[in-house]
């Protein structure tokens, strides 16, 4: 796997908006009273948004690892991910960029079940994620175990698309959708929660869309 570039036109647009506070609105929501986030806008298409790209990762070459702070590491191929347990959500999707899309039907691997195979050790606090485009991106443990996140491998009972992060992406639906890495390839479980790819570039350590986390 190629390492990312130290820098790009992409990262510095990036790194700018959050020096600048781009997309703030100053307001705080509740998600049981307010569906929308502040500052989001509903779209009906499903926006592509990468680094550039697009990792072209077979079935057949696919492997999740899972590894790290835990009792049992895992190297999963896809017959492995099949063979848990299957789960189906509807849920939300919230970009930090300020599109949100309604209702989206996955199906996947619950991260519970995941948690539950490796069982991680009590100094365990947050997980990095690491996609086979070199991407990282961090999440406290309680957010990678929400009831409703998974690793997804259909979108509206069709395949994952490669443009989408098939073959198999996290969904952390109650975060800013940065945090669920497309092209998974590892989940490594941490004792301290430390900075992603984003999140060095000026982004928010957990990204609560309600409490418009967008940025550190």
């Amino acid at each position: 796997m190629d390492e990312l570039p130290e820098d790009s036109k992409l990262t510095r647009s990036k790194r700018g908006w959050a020096e600048q506070g781009k997309f703030l609105t100053g307001r705080h929501a509740r998600p049981e009273e307010e569906r929308l986030p502040p500052g989001q806008h509903l779209v009906r298409d499903w926006p592509v948004l990468d680094l550039g790209r697009q990792p072209d990762i077979s079935r057949d070459r696919w492997r999740l690892e899972l590894r790290g702070m835990v009792e049992a590491p895992l190297t999963l191929d896809w017959a492995a991910l099949m063979a848990f347990p299957q789960s189906d959500f509807t849920s939300d999707i919230h970009c930090v960029t300020t599109w949100s899309r309604y209702d989206n039907r996955w199906q996947g691997v619950a991260t519970r079940d995941l948690i539950a195979a490796v069982r991680p050790r009590d100094e365990a606090v947050a997980v990095m994620l690491h996609g086979y485009d070199g991407y990282t991106t961090n999440v406290p443990l309680a957010d990678f175990a929400a009831p409703d996140a998974l690793i997804a491998h259909h979108w509206e009972g069709k395949p994952l698309t490669r443009d989408h992060g098939g073959p198999a992406r996290l969904v952390i639906p109650h975060l800013y959708f940065w945090k669920s890495a497309k092209w998974i390839s590892a989940i490594e479980f941490i004792g301290a929660d430390r900075p992603g790819f984003w999140e060095v570039n000026g982004y928010h350590m957990r990204g609560d869309p309600w409490a418009e986390q967008r940025y550190r």
